[in-house]
């Protein structure tokens, strides 16, 4: 028996549907992916063995969603709310957002793959328009802190794919799980700390400088966010956006009248 196949025989012995299982398993062990109660979606979940991994480590209190276009069959020993539909279609996104709730999701997952053409620069490109849809999906879903974890091939394409998630993450890593199959050029890319921006570029807004950065920036904050302005502790002015970050912006002042306490 070679040694990926022990997987599979794994995976049936302890009641998981899919030998991938073990993947989310190794990614969780390596990054620290479940907390209790978080909530959860696995994004392509069918069969649903991630979702079987995912109920298990966060618990009862926890929340854990599947969707896929391929009907997932029902759970006796989890509590696991699936839909079917495809997640790039609004509709779907809407029984997404219900079942999540105001706060967010936790942790967003998905381990969708193209079918195989056998050739390996469109298998790849397929894997990474997934993969980028799946994390239009998470930026939609994530609540601040959230985490991300997405399979992508490997190819000419993701380091581009890698540099915009790394843009909405605190950090990203490449993981391959020892349960991915010797063969395969799949890796998992894992964002960490999703930060939502309450501001985009080209906003104006009035903020008050409350210290200084190492540069010689001012520091103000927006609802706890890190903006750098250029001002002076204890000022208050009228700047525009420039540049948003997963954890910082750029603004510039706008030309007026600026206050300063006395």
């Amino acid at each position: 028996m070679a040694d990926k196949d022990m997987y599979y025989n794994r995976s049936k012995q302890q009641g998981y549907r899919a030998r991938s299982a073990y993947k989310l398993k190794q990614i969780d062990e390596e990054v620290a992916l479940f907390d209790r109660s978080d909530t959860v979606v696995d994004l392509g979940a069918a069969p649903g063995g991630w979702l079987q991994v995912a109920a298990e480590e966060i618990e009862e209190g926890g929340t854990v969603v599947g969707v896929d276009l391929q009907r997932i069959e029902e759970f006796d020993d989890h509590d696991v709310e699936t839909i079917r539909g495809d997640m790039t279609e609004e509709r779907t996104r809407h029984h997404l957002r219900e079942a999540v709730g105001e706060a967010g999701a936790d942790v967003v997952v998905s381990d969708m793959a193209p079918n195989m053409t056998g050739e390996y620069a469109l298998d790849h490109a397929r894997s990474v328009h997934l993969a980028r849809q799946a994390f239009d999906a998470a930026a939609e879903l994530l609540a601040s802190g959230g985490d991300f974890v997405v399979k992508v091939f490997q190819g000419e394409d993701l380091d581009a794919f890698r540099d915009d998630v790394s843009e909405a993450f605190q950090y990203v890593r490449t993981v391959s799980p020892p349960a991915s199959r010797d063969a395969s050029s799949e890796v998992y890319l894992v964002g960490k700390g999703y930060t939502r921006s309450p501001v985009a570029e080209g906003d104006r807004i009035e903020v008050t400088v409350k210290g200084e950065g190492d540069e010689g920036d001012g520091i103000a904050y927006v609802d706890g966010y890190t903006v750098f302005v250029d001002g002076d502790v204890g000022e208050t002015l009228t700047v525009e956006v420039t540049d948003v970050k997963p954890r910082f912006a750029f603004a510039e002042r706008v030309d007026g009248d600026a206050e300063t306490p006395p």
